[in-house]
Formats: structure tokens, C-alpha cells, sequence
């Protein structure tokens, strides 16, 4: 189905964030683990931050506390989808997980949408999926494998795994453990031989969320990068000026990179736990000058049109033993909280650091991200 953008008519259109309030659904026998909060937090800066900013936001109740996270978002379950209606939102901000069948589906003809399509995101959701579709298209990818207990089509046996094996798909220890659809680095962890990497499997195999296997029973078995790690953050395209300059960006496009540092036994830690302004840095302009780092843009840039992105995206990348850098998580729905709200200063995400050093304060990134909202075209 085709899209049509926002039209200057609508740019006054009031604006609703939903939060995720229904259940990650079970895919191929994995349930996405959930945020604790369901990106409330978030939800809460960002509409925070358009009211100040002046634009016309609705919220649950009349006089939202800023100090109340709960008081600025609606469920994204269809009964909040509904109240955020029926509270004249004619946006809907989508901060949160979308997938096949989400009630945002039955609205999509009916207004405005800032996010991804959820098919899109259900899709590229599945990490082994998404590093395949940019393997075949030629994207430097971490060589990769799929495993589980034993030996099944297209997936490598723990129970038999060889040293032979991993070499034959240009694998060596160090390894990295993930699951095929995570959030951040949950279940990401860096294995350094064939006991640690049985041990790890296993606990991670056997973890159960509400009755269902938290990881799935197949996992990715992913080449460690030592290297620098850079994350970048790709927008769709957009024309807009910015101190009075015109941008014409027809194909997705890159804010400056972030350096993260600081990992915890090789994987940046979740920022839950460590705020990103503790580990993590953009990269100056003489560094992004460099040859490597210009390609690696393009790269991430090119990935994200094949994707058919909606929505900003953030694509984690290394650089292998030679240098050359290789992507190897790519995010969807990344996490956009930004100062604001009191006792949120330290609450910048690597998007809104990326956008600072492109010219946007958090409050401009998000009027800009607003402007990008679309729809389903009503047939005519």
C-alpha cells in the first residue's frame, strides 16, 4: 500500500504518544523480552518536550505532572489507541513495539503515524533476518551462525559443534551469544571458548518468561569485533533547512556517529543501567572524515533503504582486526529520551546525542521527526 507524508494542513494536528502496554507477542516460539515501563519514560520526554516546544499535544489526563511518566502517554493497546482518538490526536507517536496484527493496524488510513510500519518492524525485528537481507545485498555484516541444542536445518548443534565447524563459516573465539529478537544487550554475551559457550547456551536456552522461552530455542553465534565501536543513527528521507540552510535528503541519511566505550566484558552495557552520556561520545568531525567511517555511513544509509524505513533507526557497528567496520545490530525502534522533564538531564539517548552534534536540540529533533508522521493513501 502507498503512503502519503504530512501535509502543511496538518502540521497544527494535535499529537498523541502511546506507550507499549500490550504484550510482546510470541513469533516463531519467542517473545520479544518487554521494557519495564513499556518506553514510558520515553514517551513521557517526548511529549513533554513538543508541548514545550508548542505543539499541541493530548495526554490521559488534563494537567499531566511532568514527574508522572504515566500522565503524558496512552496504551497502545486498542482501547488506548481509542482514548488518544476520542482526546482529538490526529498523531499517533508509535514509541513503542510494533508487529503484524498490532491495533495501530486498523488506524493507519485514519491518522497520522510517527514510527514504523508495523510489518516492517516485525520483519526486521528478527536479527538473523534482518543481518541476511543485508549479507545478500552486499552490507559488511559479522560473520554469523544460528544454533541451538542439537543440530537442525539451518541451525549448527551445541552438543556437536566442532572447532572445524566454526572455522568452515570464517568463525574464532571470541564469540558472541545473542538472541534472534532482543532488546539491547539482554541475553548478549561474549564467549571466549567452547565451556563458556556451552554453559552461557544452555542458561540461556532454558530462561522462561511468562511461561514461554524468554531467547527462543535457536540463538546467533556472531564473530566478536574488538575494535571501535560506532553507532549510528539513520533518519528517512526528509527537506527541511536548518539555520536557514536547505537539506534535500531523497534516500536515508546519517546524523554524526557515536563512539561507546566503556563495555562490560565486550558489550556496551544497557542503558538502564549505565546512562549513555557515561560511555558514549560523538565522534568529531576530523574522525568523520575518515575514509572507513565515510564508507560505513554510506553503508548504514544504503541498509536502512532497504529496509524501507519510516522512522529514525540506530545500527550498532565495530571494527574487525584489520579495521574495516562491520554491522552487527540494527534497532528499529531505538530509544529517543532526552532532557526535559525535571530530573531527566542526564536522560540524553545516543539519537539525541547524534542530533546535537548535527544542529537539533532535543526538542527540534523531535518537531522534525513529527513532520515525518504519515499514513496509509485512503483509496479514491
Amino acid at each position: 500500500m502507498r503512503r502519503e507524508g504530512l501535509p502543511a494542513s496538518e502540521s497544527r494536528a494535535p499529537v498523541a504518544v502511546l506507550f507499549q502496554a500490550l504484550p510482546p507477542p510470541v513469533i516463531d516460539g519467542v517473545r520479544k523480552p518487554a521494557k519495564q515501563g513499556g518506553y514510558a519514560d520515553s514517551g513521557a520526554d517526548i511529549a513533554y518536550a513538543l508541548r514545550e516546544a508548542g505543539v499541541p499535544v493530548v495526554t490521559p489526563v488534563a494537567n499531566p505532572d511532568p514527574r508522572v511518566q504515566e500522565d503524558w502517554v496512552f496504551g497502545d493497546d486498542a482501547a488506548g489507541i481509542e482514548a488518544a482518538r476520542a482526546a482529538g490526536a490526529r498523531v499517533l507517536w508509535a514509541n513503542t513495539v510494533l508487529f503484524t496484527g498490532h491495533p495501530l493496524e486498523d488506524v493507519l488510513k485514519d491518522v497520522w503515524v510517527v514510527g514504523q510500519d508495523p510489518r516492517t518492524q516485525e520483519t526486521f525485528d528478527d536479527k538473523w533476518v534482518t543481518n541476511e537481507a543485508l549479507r545478500r545485498a552486499g552490507h559488511p555484516v559479522a560473520a554469523s551462525v544460528l544454533v541451538s541444542a542439537r543440530r537442525a536445518s539451518g541451525r549448527l548443534g551445541l552438543d556437536t559443534l566442532t572447532q572445524a565447524e566454526l572455522e568452515a563459516h570464517a568463525l574464532g573465539f571470541p564469540l558472541v551469544l545473542k538472541p534472534m529478537r532482543g532488546r539491547g544487550s539482554q541475553g548478549v554475551v561474549r564467549v571466549a571458548d567452547f565451556g563458556q559457550l556451552q554453559a552461557v547456551a544452555a542458561e540461556l536456552l532454558s530462561a522462561r518468561e511468562q511461561g514461554v522461552p524468554r531467547f527462543g530455542d535457536t540463538l546467533i553465534l556472531e564473530q566478536y569485533l574488538p575494535g571501535d565501536e560506532l553507532t549510528v543513527t539513520v533518519m528517512p528521507p526528509a527537506r527541511f533547512k536548518l539555520g536557514g540552510v536547505p537539506h534535500d535528503y531523497a534516500q536515508p541519511w546519517t546524523l554524526p556517529p557515536v563512539r561507546r566505550f566503556q563495555h562490560q566484558d565486550g558489550v556496551a552495557p544497557y542503558s538502564g543501567e549505565v546512562a549513555v552520556v557515561d560511555n558514549s561520545e560523538v565522534l568529531g568531525p576530523a574522525a568523520r572524515g575518515e575514509p572507513r567511517v565515510r564508507v560505513l555511513l554510506e553503508k548504514c544509509a544504503l541498509a536502512a533503504g532497504l529496509l524501507g524505513v519510516t522512522a529514525p533507526i540506530r545500527i550498532d557497528c565495530r571494527s574487525d582486526t584489520l579495521g574495516t567496520f562491520q554491522l552487527f545490530d540494527l534497532n528499529l525502534k531505538p530509544n529517543i529520551t532526552g532532557p526535559g522533564r525535571p530530573g531527566r538531564e542526564r536522560q540524553d539517548s545516543l539519537v539525541s546525542l547524534s542530533a546535537q552534534a548535527f544542529g537539533w536540540s532535543y526538542s527540534e529533533l523531535l518537531v522534525h521527526l513529527l513532520s515525518q508522521a504519515w499514513r496509509l493513501r485512503r483509496l479514491r
